[in-house]
């Protein structure tokens, strides 16, 4: 197949298999989260956010899905330090050793973080195959880290914007008409953060614009975006919305607003995560495969499109089941609650990437889900859901390597 020998066809069946595998995971748990929070609060239907996630992925993989090795290249440890034999075995155990947790996990309706099943994978595969030595534990110590910088970044966030709400809209004497008017300030404040995220040193930015952005470029350009939108965005906001009392108008005019946020956030999850299933299949089959033999699928935007329809696969299949968790087993949710969930964990999210920090967009939407639930009051928290949620966090990098570790193994056997 394709001028290759069978050993190479092996590897190559095998890596496309284990890719598509974690894309499909990756769609069932992690995008689910992008509109779990608007089916909770019914701002849209379980089909309708199949739909547009699904199209929202695809295109976030395909346009701004860069750098798609980086997950396994430059994470967890030097790959420069073990041959191509042992980097292309360890690759495909570490994204079977992923999958198979991120299944177990969407089984029991636990959302995790993909890539830190991923690292964990890695690192199970790297300490076997190299040694404490070749492992980069300061990655390592920064995503434990992550564990708890994550979720309660994202909780204060959330807990903030939800009670700037409260005090300028509902404490309002007329809170609709307060939401009319400060309608367009939320959707500057929605589309200057989407700006920011698209436009800051990205592939997009330079796509558009020919080059990277300077920081005060890119500011200038998410304020001339942000305030165009909010002052024509306003019309299509609130058009349709009726006149009623003051708590379900508000709410109206929220939802509009959330559908756009958990848009945006499907739509980084098909940009950043499509690397998590890609990367290590790229890692096997350029340490099992001469690049003059690769087959045209492995080029261009083919693999971030398989990818992206792996992603939505998974989201339309399975993606249920975490939705139910987060959307309505956390606390309950409203549209301006929804809204302040998405826009604090895009917020947060934007802000980490562009620190450095390695952080979890799942860890990021449940903290802030327990945020806006603790601006109600702590008896308005699912305190057990919350619980297994935390515990199944701790020991996805502990049981991904770990099975990786027995996956490695067993393919040297039979190698």
């Amino acid at each position: 197949m394709f001028g290759l020998d069978p050993t190479q066809t092996v590897f190559l069946v095998a890596a496309l298999a284990a890719g598509i595998y974690m894309a499909w995971n990756i769609g069932a748990n992690d995008v689910a989260n992008s509109m779990s929070t608007a089916v909770g609060a019914k701002a849209i239907t379980y089909k309708q956010a199949i739909i547009i996630a699904s199209i929202l992925t695809v295109l976030g993989a395909v346009l701004v899905g860069e750098h798609v090795t980086s997950t396994v290249k430059g994470g967890i440890f030097d790959p420069t330090q073990l041959d191509s034999q042992n980097l292309a075995l360890g690759g495909l155990a570490a994204v079977l050793a992923a999958g198979i947790w991120i299944t177990i996990a969407t089984w029991k309706s636990l959302p995790i973080s993909t890539s830190h099943s991923i690292i964990g994978g890695m690192f199970g595969f790297g300490m076997v195959a190299g040694g404490p030595s070749i492992i980069s534990w300061g990655t390592l110590g920064k995503v434990v880290l992550s564990w708890v910088t994550s979720p309660i970044s994202g909780a204060i966030l959330a807990f903030i914007i939800f009670n700037i709400i409260i005090k300028l809209i509902f404490n309002a004497d007329d809170s609709y008409e307060k939401a009319r008017k400060l309608t367009p300030f939320f959707l500057f404040a929605t589309f200057f953060v989407i700006s920011l995220s698209l436009f800051f040193d990205t592939a997009l930015a330079r796509k558009v614009f020919g080059r990277d952005l300077l920081h005060h470029e890119v500011l200038i350009v998410a304020s001339v975006i942000g305030a165009t939108i909010g002052i024509l965005g306003k019309y299509f906001i609130l058009h349709g919305i009726k006149e009623g009392d003051d708590y379900e108008g508000v709410e109206s005019i929220f939802r509009n607003l959330q559908v756009i946020t958990s848009c945006f956030v499907a739509f980084s999850h098909g940009a950043n995560d499509v690397a998590n299933a890609i990367g290590p299949l790229l890692l096997v089959v350029e340490n099992t495969i001469p690049a003059d033999k690769y087959p045209f699928f492995l080029g261009g935007n083919y693999l971030l499109f398989v990818g992206g329809m792996g992603i939505a696969v998974g989201l339309s299949t399975w993606g249920y089941r975490v939705i139910k968790t987060i959307g309505f087993g956390v606390t309950k949710l409203t549209n301006t609650r929804g809204f302040s969930v998405d826009f604090g964990a895009a917020t947060t999210i934007l802000v980490a990437s562009k620190l450095g920090m390695p952080i979890s967009t799942s860890h990021t939407v449940v903290g802030a889900v327990f945020g806006v639930g603790l601006a109600r009051g702590i008896e308005a928290i699912n305190l057990g859901v919350l619980k297994n949620i935390v515990i199944s966090w701790i020991v996805t990098v502990p049981i991904a390597a770990i099975t990786s570790v027995v996956l490695y193994i067993s393919f040297l056997q039979i190698i």
